[in-house]
């Protein structure tokens, strides 16, 4: 295996960094750099809601309160404001506790919108992620062990093996992952593993993952373990079930929080998992694009403060992944009702904010798509406002360009008149720091 370290420490003239700029090798920046300037992740001081938490500890404000069946679990979740209907279940062994991990004993993932909190049975960790606003996503553990003053515990190396690789370009994030299982929760190496969001179809969607809820006639893989074969049949898919509401009878329900792995809170962890990702990757993206012009203005022949085509190009690039998820581009379309069995959907929609009218775009649809009003609710998060300024303005005149019908690209998403000029009425009363174009009048309504 490679050393990163030793790639970090290779000492490249300052020209070969701009050949390998110039030329496009964005990938190649990522991977290699969140350890240089201007991002240096490991030792970078943290900025979220966990790391907020951690000070209020330290100076005695809040305590951590420990349960003999949980932990510290429902101590934290109420610190980190997550409800415990945001409950879902996952048996797949591909976690960092994943010996603790089956069809009878599936780890339990709760979250808001900022932060995830995963949970064992009797394990020795709770697994804390975070929305970070300098370093895009931040990993912890928590220590479950009674103590005297329990603390989170950031990780990097050992959370970055999976969270930092490929599949995420090389930036840290979330991942949600569906495949195939036999009855111990181990993946068959025969089947086909999907990396799942909204962009997914339902019939990819959660194997591996308890599902409660109905779907109608839509098929999932939620629920399923193969009986001993290499692979998976429809046989396999109708005995795991579909529009499946009590889970009792698969394994002791009564050990978790509540008995619920709601289908809305499985929806909207995956559109999450993919809007922080995709902002994590555009702040982290920025910053080190804006670091390279800066080093590339040093060259003879520059001026500093001068733009570089190329390093704007890669932010326009990233800005754009943004727009195109926080509009639904891709979403995959829902052929029938979906609900759930907990309060999920009702505790998550009453988190607002909603304008005048009582509009929010964390109204549910659930019946052709996921949200009522295709615009993701993260534009209000932290994460989100804390983007460089060279990227949220291109995200800010993008969408205006779109919802407002000033834009007409191939790739662009299409929506109804009414719904373009519904987002747009809901940002400009619920969202502060949207720029003064936005309140012009809107072209291309009914």
């Amino acid at each position: 295996m490679v050393n990163t370290k030793t790639i970090l420490t290779n000492k490249f003239s300052e020209g070969f960094h701009v050949f390998v700029f110039l030329i496009g090798i964005a990938a190649f920046a990522p991977a290699q750099q969140i350890e240089q300037a201007p991002i240096h992740y490991g030792t970078a001081t943290d900025r979220n809601v966990v790391a907020r938490l951690r000070k209020r500890l330290a100076t005695g404000e809040t305590k951590l309160d420990h349960d003999p069946g949980h932990g510290y679990l429902r101590s934290l979740l109420r610190e980190l404001d997550i409800p415990e209907s945001s409950q879902v279940l996952v048996f797949s062994k591909t976690s960092l506790q994943r010996e603790r991990i089956s069809p009878r004993t599936p780890r339990a993932i709760y979250f808001n919108d900022e932060v995830f909190v995963g949970s064992c049975l009797r394990g020795r960790v709770l697994e804390v992620s975070a929305a970070d606003e300098a370093l895009g996503t931040a990993f912890y553990t928590l220590d479950q062990s009674r103590e005297e003053t329990p603390v989170p515990v950031r990780q990097v190396e050992s959370c970055l093996l999976c969270h930092s690789s490929s599949a995420n370009q090389g930036i840290p994030g979330h991942l949600v992952r569906s495949l195939s299982v036999d009855r111990q929760g181990l993946p068959l190496p025969a089947s086909r593993s999907y990396r799942t969001d909204h962009a997914s179809p339902l019939a990819e969607r959660w194997g591996g993952w308890y599902v409660t809820g109905t779907s109608g006639q839509q098929g999932h893989m939620g629920n399923t373990i193969s009986r001993g074969r290499d692979r998976p049949t429809e046989d396999d898919n109708d005995a795991g079930g579909r529009n499946v509401i009590d889970l009792k009878d698969r394994f002791p329900t009564s050990a978790y929080l509540t008995p619920h792995s709601d289908i809305v809170a499985l929806l909207v962890l995956e559109h999450q998992v993919g809007m922080l990702n995709r902002i994590a990757r555009a702040g982290m993206e920025t910053r080190m694009a804006l670091h390279y012009e800066q080093e590339f203005n040093k060259m003879p022949g520059r001026t500093s403060g001068q733009e570089c085509e190329g390093a704007r190009s890669r932010i326009r690039n990233v800005g754009e992944a943004v727009v195109q998820y926080l509009l639904f581009r891709d979403e995959a379309h829902l052929a029938g009702t979906i609900k759930g069995t907990s309060s999920f959907a009702a505790d998550f929609a009453a988190r607002g904010p909603r304008d005048s009218e009582g509009r929010s775009l964390r109204d549910f649809d659930l019946e052709t798509r996921l949200f009522r009003h295709p615009c993701s609710y993260l534009i209000y998060s932290r994460a989100f406002e804390a983007l460089p300024v060279e990227v949220k303005d291109h995200v800010y005149r993008r969408l205006w360009e779109i919802l407002t019908a000033r834009a007409s690209g191939k790739d662009d998403p299409h929506y109804s008149a009414e719904d373009r000029r519904a987002i747009v009425e809901i940002l400009r009363e619920t969202k502060p720091g949207l720029p003064d174009y936005w309140k012009s009048p809107t072209v291309g309504s009914p």
